[in-house]
């Protein structure tokens, strides 16, 4: 098994910054892509960022320019930096990688239980 722990959540104030970050552990041989998701009150749950083992990144385009992700691989880490906050940025942010557990596991995706970020003023 794998699990996936977040940190970092809080309150920020609009253009403000405030640092997520994502620690695997468990049965990990490699992780291929990690990624953070988030999800407002009443929305559905959307792709925020995702970075390859290769370190290859994608944004949605309303954080284009204001958040950054990255990882370290030696560590089974993945951080979110996120400045200037907006606050419909408001939402709970889940990790989520793709760990493959053997050589041979094609991989399968695991989530942590999530952070809160809260954009207010």
């Amino acid at each position: 098994q794998v699990q996936l722990v977040e940190s970092g959540g809080g309150l920020g104030q609009p253009g403000g910054s405030l640092r997520l970050s994502c620690v695997a552990s468990g049965s990990i041989y490699s992780i291929n892509s990690m990624a953070w998701y988030r999800q407002a009150p009443g929305m559905q749950r959307e792709l925020v960022a995702s970075i390859t083992v290769d370190s290859n990144t994608y944004y949605i385009d309303s954080v284009k320019g204001r958040f950054t992700i990255s990882r370290d691989n030696a560590k089974n880490t993945v951080n979110l930096q996120m400045n200037n906050l907006k606050p419909e940025d408001t939402a709970v942010y889940y990790c989520n990688a793709d760990v493959s557990g053997t050589y041979y596991d094609p991989g399968m995706h695991y989530w942590g239980k999530g952070t809160l970020v809260t954009v207010s003023s």
